[in-house]
């Protein structure tokens, strides 16, 4: 490896992205390599500079950015076989976390580009767009639709707002869920698939996914109260909810999900109104980890 694409996202994290930018590249070329460096000025940029690398010769590209920017880069280098690092700069950076990228440190999350080690990991596909974390359907993703329209506080604590805000309206939802075939009706209070386990800054929702095995991991909470339901969020960062009597886990290869008047979010991006059918593509992903 010889030369590496680095896409800016200078917005993440309230200007994180920016701050960082320089540390990662004086990593990436004091270790020899020739490093290009793009920004973006908007989210479409980012597929847009993806499709541009791909097709310069680079021999790999490291995107900075949360999981938002590393969304729009992965519908361009899914199944490019292009070697794609992650430095994390944004809110819930749930796909370097399930990678075991450091995200705390982007000198460290450099080194894993120098080191060159690579892996492959499954995307999920959702209404034609991959998906790297996970796909809500539920209270979980009302609770996404606000935390991204809010505006304070920072970090991982707009979503515990956002989940008090919510809570306090939410009633139980009508599901149809579809996992290979087999259909289980339930009322509930959201349905998770993901191919990793964690999502909102580092919810353990489908606790135990393996990000390589070719499954998707479908977690459903059955209906509980207002306060079970806030008891749990503490466990599911733990991941200590598991084995809760309302929690139903299932695994397969494509799931369908079905609840009137829901919009699904993937990656924490608005997919649209469900239902949506969800498959799973293995491998699909070349990754410094």
């Amino acid at each position: 490896m010889r030369r590496v694409a680095l896409v800016v996202n200078p917005t993440a994290g309230r200007g994180l992205g920016a701050r960082i930018a320089p540390v990662v590249r004086e990593r990436l070329a004091a270790a020899g390599l020739t490093v290009d460096v793009f920004a973006t000025s908007c989210a479409e940029d980012v597929g847009r500079i993806s499709a541009e690398v791909v097709a310069s010769g680079a021999d790999a590209v490291a995107l900075i950015g949360g999981d938002g920017t590393i969304h729009l880069g992965a519908q361009v280098l899914a199944k490019s076989g292009m070697p794609f690092g992650v430095i994390p700069a944004g809110t819930g950076n749930d796909f370097a976390r399930g990678i075991g990228v450091p995200l705390k440190d982007p000198a460290a999350a450099a080194d894993l580009i120098v080191a060159g080690k690579t892996r492959t990991v499954d995307l999920a596909v959702a209404k034609d767009e991959y998906i790297t974390t996970v796909v809500a359907g539920g209270f979980d993703s009302l609770v996404n639709r606000r935390a991204n329209a809010m505006r304070w506080p920072k970090g991982n604590s707009r979503y515990t707002v956002a989940t008090l805000a919510e809570l306090r309206t939410f009633k139980p939802l009508e599901y149809v869920v579809t996992v290979d075939g087999e259909v289980i009706e339930t009322k509930a209070m959201l349905v998770a698939v993901g191919t990793g386990p964690t999502y909102g800054g580092g919810l353990q929702i489908c606790a135990g996914a393996d990000i390589d095995d070719g499954l998707l991991d479908v977690t459903i909470i059955q209906p509980v109260s207002r306060l079970t339901l806030l008891q749990m969020f503490p466990k599911l960062s733990k991941g200590t909810h598991v084995g809760h009597p309302m929690l139903r886990t299932f695994r397969g290869r494509s799931v369908r999900l079905e609840s009137p008047g829901i919009t699904a979010y993937g990656d924490g991006e608005v997919l649209g109104p469900l239902p949506v059918d969800i498959t799973i593509a293995p491998g699909a992903l070349t990754v410094f980890a």
